[in-house]
């Protein structure tokens, strides 16, 4: 008897391994298919030139950027290229990680695990168009008028490369701050009352934050600073709310 239920915890185990492998290949054709649609059209080039406008547009008539490295104006456009297309590519990404957990889950945790996939989707997304639309272009001309007029300024693609990449990872992971918040009430660590109390060392919190992760110039950690606050304020709303529709069957108030 025992044997047979060894037996069918193993299969179970490998089929479990077998639908795992199916999902990542699967997410992997996803991102491929995007990485092969972008290089078709628009192109990697086109693609590191709309990223580069915002620092294009604040430099001085007729400058340009340059590449140090010998093979930086081919790989720089590809790292690009392959980034945006995760990007393009993540719904589906999380589609397939949602469908492997899903046929474990009871209905109520499917009710908590779908809103927050998606909106967390969502929100890294807002927050990677956020900084790129509305503080990279007023970051970098506050930034080039403090910069002596003795100076030539020439960015190295590279260096631009990692300076966006980190900034919209700072605003994408920060544009997170409601689900993190829904899931701290949710999961019964800290209640709403509790969150409300501590807003002042919040708000400080923020700035502090801002004054580490972006530019040393004001206009980029207000833009970082104050939307943290008011994404603090939408889950304090949003927390109860959630709780209340994703409560088992058997909670009883």
């Amino acid at each position: 008897m025992s044997d047979k239920i060894e037996h069918g915890a193993e299969e179970t185990f490998i089929s479990h391994l077998v639908e795992l492998r199916d999902r990542l290949v699967k997410a992997v054709y996803g991102l491929a298919a995007a990485c092969i649609a972008l290089m078709l059209w628009p192109g990697p080039a086109a693609i590191y030139d709309f990223l580069a406008q915002p620092m294009l547009a604040s430099l001085p008539a007729g400058s340009k950027m340059i590449a140090t490295g010998v093979i930086s104006p081919f790989l720089v456009p590809m790292k690009v290229t392959l980034l945006l297309a995760f990007m393009l590519a993540l719904p589906w990404i999380l589609y397939q990680v949602w469908a492997f957990v899903a046929p474990g889950l009871y209905t109520h945790e499917k009710r908590l695990v779908a809103p927050l996939v998606i909106s967390s989707s969502l929100l890294f997304l807002g927050g990677v168009a956020f900084c790129y639309f509305l503080v990279f272009g007023r970051v970098f001309k506050f930034i080039n008028e403090f910069s002596p007029a003795s100076i030539s300024i020439a960015p190295d693609i590279e260096n631009y490369l990692d300076f966006i990449m980190s900034m919209c990872l700072a605003f994408g992971v920060t544009f997170e701050v409601p689900v993190v918040v829904v899931v701290l009430v949710r999961m019964g660590l800290v209640t709403v009352e509790k969150l409300k109390a501590i807003r002042p060392y919040v708000v400080v919190g923020a700035f502090v934050i801002a004054a580490i992760v972006t530019p040393p110039d004001i206009v980029s950690q207000f833009s970082l600073a104050l939307p943290m606050w008011f994404l603090y304020e939408l889950g304090l709303l949003i927390a109860p709310l959630f709780v209340r529709v994703t409560q088992s069957p058997d909670t009883t108030e």
